[in-house]
């Protein structure tokens, strides 16, 4: 049977005897069947339209046709690998490398974010001669054993910590070691960074990289304070390690005011690793490492060959041109610092009215919702936010949590996202949480009204 006709329960079905119970679905207890996407909305198999505040993968928007036009017209011609001359990889390279800062000047090209970061630590230890790693609390950087190894999102649930990874405290001002009040929370945060090279250094361990996400996603949309990435990245040099930015989830001009994340830092702030996924190709399987000529000059002095089987491909490379092509033409970095500076608004008047909206942070298209049960304390309200994405979800509106508490509502929608979209959205959750004040009693901030 085709699978656009099979029905929902018949195809759940399936899935259930097929699939793990590992590979979870959203909305497990009624998950949706979804048969189309197109723009920034889903539609499911009895045609449903669902708006989609979620995926961040589908950047310029689901089924983008000059992005499908361009995959398609590439694959009627030739589909292989790089080991051949072509345009496109050459082309793709050029075209990031106008982007990024002029260092960062020598591109590989893979399929996925986690296959990013995995050669990202190959090059970094083949660089600095050094094994160890230092990662930020609740941080994910890939499903690799290796990945999952500088994870402590994935790793604290599993074998645990490796000896040679060190964990510094997220640099969350909300609700972490140093918060909106301290004085200088860039430097207090870097100093947490220091005291762990400085403990490793004690052991007689060496450091080969500091990993960051740019703006940690898991970890409950966290927005590190400017001037935090000079003053880690110092320390980390000192050290003999380089600094990886991981803009999987955040690249490509999510953030509005800059092409790439770690750019909030400061004019003056340079990665000596980017990674890149997810957005990259819209969906389609593209993945990017682009570092230093010093770096890469390491990594070849081994005499080893990289080669990507399908990283780089014709077909790979004509979607990644397609997508920048796009970014540039619908203006779409200006209109999520637009649109996302209006939504923004919109949820600060909502956190005056909600006292169980703690905090309200992000920056264009990249935002979390902190849900608190108790103002004094701070305490993550995760049953009410797994009940607002449940209720949203009878609105036909797509939103999940993140956070260590899985209490943050975390907004990472497509790029075409609208003004109307977010008005749309603010208004329903106003009428969610309004009920939940009227009707349930289950924490201290529903109990309270300004």
């Amino acid at each position: 049977m085709a699978a656009g006709r099979r029905g929902k329960v018949e195809t759940l079905a399936l899935r259930r005897r097929l699939l793990s119970n590992s590979c979870r679905l959203f909305y497990p207890e009624d998950p949706i069947k979804i048969v189309r996407g197109q723009g920034q909305y889903l539609y499911d198999e009895q045609g449903a339209e669902y708006l989609d505040c979620i995926n961040n993968v589908a950047h310029v928007g689901h089924c983008h046709p000059l992005v499908v036009q361009a995959a398609h017209e590439q694959n009627q011609v030739l589909n292989t690998n790089s080991r051949y001359l072509h345009d496109n990889i050459v082309d793709y390279a050029q075209r990031l490398s106008e982007t990024l800062p002029e260092k960062l000047s020598v591109f590989y090209f893979l399929n996925s974010g986690s296959e990013a970061n995995d050669l990202a630590l190959r090059l970094a230890r083949q660089y600095t001669g050094h094994w160890d790693v230092v990662v930020l609390d609740h941080a994910y950087h890939g499903h690799l054993s290796s990945l999952i190894d500088i994870s402590p999102y994935k790793f604290r649930d599993l074998d645990g910590q490796k000896e040679w990874v060190h964990v510094a405290p997220l640099p969350d001002t909300y609700r972490g070691l140093y918060q909106e009040d301290h004085p200088d929370p860039a430097g207090a945060y870097a100093n947490e960074v220091k005291r762990v090279v400085s403990s490793v250094q004690e052991k007689g361990r060496k450091i080969a990289a500091f990993f960051v996400e740019s703006l940690p996603s898991v970890a409950g949309q966290i927005i590190p304070p400017a001037g935090f990435f000079q003053e880690v990245a110092e320390h980390i040099h000192g050290a003999g390690g380089v600094f990886v930015a991981d803009e999987i989830q955040v690249g490509f001009g999510r953030v509005g005011k800059h092409f790439w994340a770690f750019q909030l830092q400061g004019e003056d702030f340079v990665p000596d690793i980017v990674t890149m996924g997810k957005s990259i190709g819209n969906g389609h399987p593209v993945a990017c490492v682009a570092t230093t000529q010093a770096v890469a000059r390491a990594f070849e002095a081994t005499g080893v060959e990289y080669f990507n089987t399908f990283g780089g491909s014709p077909v790979s490379c004509a979607v990644g041109l397609a997508v920048l092509d796009v970014l540039e033409k619908e203006q779409l970095q200006a209109h999520a610092a637009s649109v996302g500076s209006y939504l923004m608004e919109l949820l600060e008047e909502q956190k005056a009215k909600h006292p169980i909206i703690g905090d309200v942070r992000g920056t264009g298209l990249f935002i979390g919702v902190d849900l608190i049960k108790d103002e004094a304390t701070r305490t993550p309200a995760t049953e009410e936010a797994n009940y607002v994405v449940s209720r949203l979800k009878d609105y036909y509106i797509l939103l999940s949590t993140d956070g260590p508490g899985r209490n943050v509502l975390k907004f990472k929608p497509p790029m075409c996202f609208s003004v109307d979209n977010a008005q749309h959205v603010v208004a329903k959750m106003d009428a969610i949480l309004t009920d939940m004040e009227g009707k349930m009693r289950s924490c201290e901030t529903l109990r309270l009204r300004p």
